[in-house]
């Protein structure tokens, strides 16, 4: 061989080791998790989705995104912004169909579930100062009823039709998070927030415990004026500082949603690692205590994805 072909073959095999060392390991499967306020629910829920999942499936890298819950959660699923979401649902039910009004510009037809939660309940409380004891009391008050086309809103707008009022009944309407409603109320800048989460629900619990609050039932007829997704539910006694007695309202059940181009495995271990691991999720927050194998489908308004379908089968659910 030539010192020429010598050279050449040296310099191939320099440049072929090189490429060999500079070739990308293979990339960890990505997983981003859409929840809601940091004062709410799926926050904290989402936090300990991700420490578990970070911790039990192979490959896997986790982040908590928070935002603004429901709407927005279910139109970044759609884009590919994230791999699972918390959401209301009736929210789940208005994005598949395509409802423009509740924030949902067509179908969206890349939605997939994974399985059925805890279910919201729907929590109104007011400052005592206010003088609100009951839901007709709102009416000429100041409310905050969530975050401009929330999940939480969409619920206040549902049960104001179903009450036969408006937010025109209202001496004023926030459109806030959780906590800056709470803020409001103890300044005396507001008189009351309507929020959609679990019971003990942080923002609650510290109005509650700096100022006096009264909660306030949603009266029986809206609850059957509302009907599905919608059911009765109560509050129940010392939820709440200074909450003496239940108090009746009405709740929705959350659902954790993914997208039709997250991988079947990767939606079995999201399915599989959430059962598997319900008393850390507990420990997260206590709404998770809610969540059962046995209710993962019940009222799932969306396909279930193709691999939560797996783990349900391999459970002999399906």
């Amino acid at each position: 061989m030539s010192s020429i072909n010598r050279r050449s073959l040296v310099t191939l095999l320099a440049a072929t080791a090189m490429g060999l060392s500079l070739a990308p390991a293979k990339a960890d499967e990505f997983v981003n998790i859409l929840t809601g306020g940091t004062s709410g629910v799926y926050y904290p829920l989402g936090v300990g989705l991700s420490k578990i999942y970070a911790e039990k499936i192979d490959g896997v890298r986790t982040q908590v995104q928070s935002t603004k819950a429901s709407v927005e959660n279910l139109n970044l699923l759609q884009q590919g912004k994230g791999e699972l979401a918390l959401a209301l649902g009736d929210s789940v039910k208005l994005a598949w169909e395509g409802d423009a009004e509740a924030g949902f510009k067509a179908p969206l037809d890349k939605l997939r579930g994974i399985a059925a939660v805890y279910p919201n309940y729907i929590q109104i409380v007011a400052s005592k100062e206010s003088g609100i004891t009951n839901f007709a009391d709102l009416k000429g008050k100041s409310l905050s009823v969530g975050a401009a086309k929330s999940g939480t809103e969409l619920n206040a707008r549902k049960i104001f039709d179903a009450a036969g009022m408006t937010y025109d009944d209202l001496s004023k309407t926030e459109y806030l998070p959780f906590s800056e409603s709470v803020e409001l109320i103890k300044n005396r800048q507001l008189d009351a927030t309507l929020q959609s989460a679990g019971l003990g629900v942080s923002s609650i619990k510290d109005l509650s415990t700096s100022i006096d609050v009264q909660m306030v039932a949603v009266p029986e007829d809206v609850v059957t004026a509302l009907g599905a997704p919608y059911i009765a539910a109560t509050i129940p006694a010392g939820t709440y500082n200074g909450q003496d007695s239940d108090v009746g309202t009405v709740a929705v059940v959350n659902f954790l949603v993914t997208h039709s181009d997250v991988s079947d495995d990767l939606a079995y271990e999201m399915t599989k690692q959430l059962f598997e691991n319900l008393p850390d999720l507990e420990a997260a927050h206590n709404a998770a205590a809610q969540i059962k194998l046995e209710n993962a489908m019940n009222g799932m308004p969306l396909p279930l994805h193709p691999g939560a379908e797996r783990y349900y089968k391999e459970k002999g659910m399906m």
